[in-house]
């Protein structure tokens, strides 16, 4: 999704001169808010829980007096958009969110209960990320490529099945092509979050995963699960030893997906770049980059501007896919 120039654009637009504490930054842009809470739609232990808490904690001082992470789960991500939308406008509220919920959603449900333009002001790209596919233990231990394990699919048609965080997601629908380009009709179980999908992939419930890299790696490390493809234009440097999928022959299926930041829309243009200048000086920081690649995450800050423009690309994009496979959540 980011080519070349644009991650070094994103890049550079994340580093503020050393200078600029947050502390320095707080008192000339505003008042400090006694609270404030970092809202996303998903399990705890999962890389969007993660990032969340690393945007939280460098919003202290500098933003807010205490921050935290509320976890709201359910309808693949919906509620926690749909709840920071309706809650006062003043920074106590933000959500974290991967860009699914706002660039796929609007293509597969009639019925959105929110308008991702129109109900909430973007602040800015937190991190970014590849998927993974990945196999348990009920799949053979001969099965080392994604290839491998579409004939396995086609030769045992119930099991030609996965899990991802969420119906309608870019997870979801990578599984759902991998099974087309081999002719096989993939059955998909939607979590709430990759993880419980994880668990149930290792209890043997479901033969295997998609979802963002850094969810596999501890299990990977553990033996208790394969990682058979990564969704980048390049392998991850969190797992060089894995093919990604375009190398085993899926020239289309580039993927790579970013963690936004956005306040309710009624947000003033002045604390949308309080916040953004907050948390860009945060994710600068070498504790935050490395907590961050800990779960397979790359810190990467952005100005609104181009978070609206990230959107913007991406929901177009994937208009185009959506349609293609015919996928409706309202059916």
């Amino acid at each position: 999704m980011f080519s070349a120039p644009r991650r070094r654009l994103l890049q550079a637009a994340a580093l503020l001169p050393a200078a600029a504490s947050p502390w320095r930054i707080a008192h000339a842009q505003g008042t400090v808010l006694e609270s404030t809470r970092v809202i996303n739609g998903f399990a705890a232990g999962g890389t969007a829980d993660a990032a969340s808490r690393r945007v939280a904690e460098k919003l202290h001082p500098a933003f807010a007096q205490t921050a935290y992470v509320e976890n709201r789960t359910g309808a693949g991500g919906q509620i926690a958009v749909q709840y920071v939308k309706s809650q006062p406008a003043d920074g106590a509220t933000m959500l974290l969110t991967p860009m699914s919920m706002l660039g796929i959603y609007p293509h597969t449900y009639k019925r959105l209960p929110y308008d991702p333009v129109a109900d909430l002001a973007p602040v800015g790209i937190a991190a970014t990320f590849d998927y993974g596919f990945a196999v348990g233990p009920s799949v053979p231990d001969r099965i080392r490529t994604v290839v491998e394990f579409m004939a396995w699919c086609k030769s045992r048609p119930d099991r030609a099945a996965f899990g991802s965080p969420a119906a309608g997601s870019s997870p979801h629908f990578i599984g759902i092509l991998l099974g087309r380009a081999h002719g096989i009709d993939m059955t998909h179980a939607a979590y709430r979050g990759t993880q419980p999908a994880i668990m149930d992939m290792i209890g043997g419930q479901i033969p295997a995963v998609c979802g963002p890299v850094g969810e596999f790696i501890q299990y990977v490390q553990a033996g208790k699960c394969r990682l058979l493809g990564t969704s980048g234009a390049r392998r991850s440097r969190f797992s060089p030893g894995v093919p990604t999928l375009v190398e085993q022959g899926y020239k289309d299926l580039a993927f790579s997906e970013w963690y936004g930041v956005f306040l309710p829309a009624r947000a003033t243009p002045e604390l949308v770049q309080r916040l953004n200048t907050v948390m860009r000086a945060g994710l600068a920081q070498r504790d935050t980059i490395e907590g961050m690649a800990a779960v397979g995450l790359e810190a990467q800050g952005s100005t609104p501007e181009q978070l609206a423009a990230a959107l913007r690309a991406d929901t177009e994009r994937w208009r185009g896919i959506v349609k293609s496979i015919g996928f409706s959540a309202d059916t």
